[in-house]
């Protein structure tokens, strides 16, 4: 080891470059809420997914804030957020969204 590092200052410096590097990638998370919406006159009723910021993840209210603008640009009234999930609840909820499956 002591003929590839001569010093333990290289290997110091390598290991502090790397984790910059490693700190400075944002984390790539996915978030995700299913939602109950609706419309008046005529009353239409949607379940729906939708994707959300990491910050609202788990927090309802958040993403209550972030997703009932995008449905209202449309006419639709944001009901309730079910829940927050990741990219791997995506696939079991795609049917039952339908059109509203990562439309808002």
């Amino acid at each position: 080891m002591s003929r590839i590092f001569p010093s333990g200052t290289l290997l110091t410096t390598v290991m502090a470059v790397v984790l910059a590097f490693a700190l400075a990638i944002p984390a790539q998370a996915e978030c995700y809420v299913d939602y109950k919406a609706k419309q008046d006159n005529p009353l239409r009723l949607a379940y729906g997914v939708s994707q959300v910021s990491d910050g609202a993840c788990g927090r309802p209210n958040v993403a209550r804030g972030e997703l009932a603008p995008r449905l209202a640009s449309e006419g639709w009234k944001l009901l309730k957020i079910i829940s927050s999930f990741g990219p791997e609840g995506l696939q079991e909820r795609k049917a039952s969204a339908g059109a509203f499956f990562l439309r808002y």
